[in-house]
């Protein structure tokens, strides 16, 4: 891809538990494992995203796998109440870096009705946040919250794309479908020039009676052409790098890194078409 700055892609749904950051910070370690320079945000002051990767930065640094949880000497809300998001920028391994969460950034809402009184001022406020660093990645993830909320609000109005992540169970079909309806009154709301890149599903069963429903009724609701061709099975060890960080040590690992290495071309291919003139978003 030939772009002067980065693509900006918020992973949502508003059903947790979905594999929502799972999906966004695997995504975003293959990509950067093919040469493309990624900055991942973690906008969920759960900081999920940001244990995973700093404990992925020391295993990658000094051979540790760590149970401790890592303090940081600033974090995204500091960052955010400076106006600087640069300050935070933390590498994690060669081609990606993240902006690390808190659990601070549940003041983020009050930190914004107190600086601004116009509602799209609050919603914008975090793309111009962004600006400065778009020139220096050709991604830009950002991991939100699974709520209604000005987090997922700014998030979208931030981004020039989203991935829909969907477990395959009927609570996030109806949290995928709830996002998708208030995702077309955000973008009416605000005439957003924001498309799907693609419904990633998430099978906690190979081959479960309810887990292929479940699939046939989204790929139904949001339409085959939208649905990723590639889909992630359940897999132990990505729990496991919730403790150690992601690995590359043993053959588990390495399957692991294939899945992923396989949704994100998968990733670029949707991309590059949802790039040309001729696009196809969800449906209503």
């Amino acid at each position: 891809m030939n772009r002067e700055e980065a693509v900006v892609v918020t992973f949502s749904n508003f059903k947790g538990g979905t594999g929502k950051t799972t999906n966004c910070t695997m995504m975003a370690h293959a990509l950067s494992e093919q040469g493309y320079k990624v900055l991942l945000c973690d906008k969920d002051p759960q900081a999920n995203a940001t244990t995973l990767y700093m404990k992925t930065k020391l295993a990658n640094e000094n051979g540790l796998h760590s149970v401790e949880v890592i303090e940081l000497e600033k974090t995204l809300m500091a960052a955010v109440r400076e106006a600087d998001l640069s300050s935070i920028v933390t590498n994690i391994k060669p081609n990606l870096d993240l902006l690390p969460s808190y659990r601070d950034f549940t003041h983020y809402t009050d930190f914004l009705a107190d600086t601004f009184s116009n509602k799209k001022e609050r919603v914008s406020y975090f793309a111009e946040l962004l600006k400065p660093l778009k020139s220096e990645y050709d991604f830009i993830f950002i991991d939100t919250p699974p709520t209604i909320s000005i987090f997922t609000d700014a998030a979208l109005y931030a981004s020039d794309f989203f991935v829909l992540v969907l477990q395959t169970q009927e609570w996030s079909l109806s949290g995928a479908e709830v996002f998708v309806d208030y995702f077309n009154e955000l973008s009416e709301e605000y005439q957003l020039p924001l498309d799907v890149i693609g419904v990633l599903p998430v099978i906690m069963k190979k081959g479960a009676i309810t887990d292929l429903a479940t699939l046939e009724n989204a790929n139904k609701l949001f339409g085959e052409e939208n649905m990723f061709k590639n889909v992630i099975t359940h897999m132990e060890r990505l729990k496991r790098y919730n403790i150690t960080g992601i690995l590359n040590e043993d053959m588990h690992d390495r399957r692991v890194h294939e899945v992923y290495t396989a949704v994100a071309n998968e990733f670029i291919a949707r991309l590059s078409s949802e790039l040309t003139p001729a696009k196809q978003g969800v449906e209503d």
